[in-house]
């Protein structure tokens, strides 16, 4: 049994959310990684402010659902945990979508 929302199968809503949750942990992560190799100067490089352009959407939905007291420069590391159990829920409900019941109705 199919169930629809908007035209779209909710399974399908479900596998585009989780791809663009990925997306944005990996340009979480990826940003981490080049502040680690950049050695102190990451505000010079060229590919860690492309990556803070592209998360900057992330870091400030996390700030603005985060307490004052977390500094700014842990709210990217916040962020990446909190997308990855978003993730995880979104992987939960894939499988719970599209991995068949084994109870089968009576009659």
């Amino acid at each position: 049994m199919k169930v629809f929302y908007g035209g779209f199968v909710l399974g399908d809503l479900v596998v585009i959310f989780k791809g663009l949750v990925e997306f944005a942990a990996l340009i979480l992560l990826g940003q981490g990684l080049v502040y680690l190799l950049s050695f102190g100067r990451h505000e010079t490089n060229a590919v860690y402010r492309f990556f803070r352009l592209l998360s900057s959407p992330v870091v400030r939905s996390v700030r603005v659902i985060t307490p004052k007291q977390i500094a700014d420069r842990h709210l990217p590391m916040v962020g990446f945990f909190l997308l990855f159990w978003l993730w995880f829920g979104l992987l939960l409900a894939k499988a719970a979508i599209y991995i068949p019941s084994s109870v089968t109705p009576a009659g």
